[in-house]
Order: structure tokens, then C-alpha cells, then sequence
């Protein structure tokens, strides 16, 4: 028996300690907006967030994610910046990856509200976009690090 801290709930699931926590999250706990891409840790798609810093679910265990606090795209606010500026700059194409993209964006600008072009594409660079909407997606960071400035979050 696992006990896991999900979008600040706390669940205990019966399952090994060496599955992967993204196959915990969604087939256990139903939470289906992180999604499975190479079940390597190489694209992103199942990016969630482990004590406020984005990590990839596919490549951790249940039992190294046990007594830290997890957070899914489903645990990030409807209204927060990231999903905001995501839906005013039109960002997703397809949006399989957008969930793990979303989370990984959150996470940067929650270290700093102005990222320089280096540091988002350093942020960003291992993040696969089958559809390739790098461009939009780099006016979107832009546009949640100004609305977080001026809302000061």
C-alpha cells in the first residue's frame, strides 16, 4: 500500500513501489490529463509537478514520489496564468503534450517571472511537441510571465 499526496488529496492505492507514479495517476486515480508519450522521461507529456518542481511521472516510482506533494495539470487553477495565456495566444494544435507543456511552463515562471530567451528554451528544450507549435508556445510563456507580473503572482 502506497499513501500519495495528489492536488493536495491524500490516497492510498494498492500497488507496487516500483510502478511508475504516471501509471498510479491515471489508471488508479483517474486522473487522465498527464499523458503517457515515450515512457522514458525524454518528451514531457507526463510532466507533473513533485514538491512545486516539474518532474516526469513516467520515470519515477511510486514509492520515491510517496510523502511529497504531487500536482497535475488537473491540480494547476482553471484561472491560472499559464492556462490563461495558453487560451488567449491559441497555443495548442493537437494539445496531447500541452498538459505536460503547461506543467513545465508553471513551474519555470514560478522560479522567475521574467525568463530571458535562454532560460526558456533551456526550460523547455526537452519538451517534445509532435505538432511543433514551438513558436506559439514561446509567445505564450511570454504572455503568462506578463500576466503573473501584473498580477503580481
Amino acid at each position: 500500500m502506497v499513501s500519495l499526496n495528489v492536488n493536495g488529496k491524500n490516497y492510498k492505492v494498492d500497488v507496487s513501489e516500483d510502478v511508475p507514479l504516471l501509471w498510479v495517476i491515471r489508471d488508479y486515480l483517474k486522473l487522465t490529463g498527464t499523458k503517457f508519450g515515450c515512457g522514458i522521461g525524454e518528451c514531457g507529456s507526463c510532466t507533473v509537478h513533485i514538491d512545486g518542481k516539474a518532474e516526469r511521472s513516467c520515470a519515477i516510482s511510486v514509492k520515491d514520489a510517496t510523502g511529497k506533494k504531487i500536482t497535475t495539470i488537473e491540480g494547476l487553477p482553471e484561472n491560472h496564468p499559464v492556462k490563461r495565456a495558453w487560451i488567449q495566444e491559441q497555443v495548442v494544435q493537437c494539445g496531447y503534450c500541452q498538459p505536460g507543456v503547461i506543467m513545465q511552463v508553471a513551474a519555470l515562471l514560478s522560479g522567475s517571472r521574467n525568463p530571458d530567451p535562454e532560460k526558456i528554451i533551456g526550460a523547455m528544450d526537452d519538451v517534445i511537441c509532435r505538432c511543433g507549435t514551438y513558436p506559439r508556445i514561446k509567445k505564450g510563456i511570454r504572455k503568462a510571465a506578463q500576466l503573473m507580473r501584473k498580477e503580481g503572482k
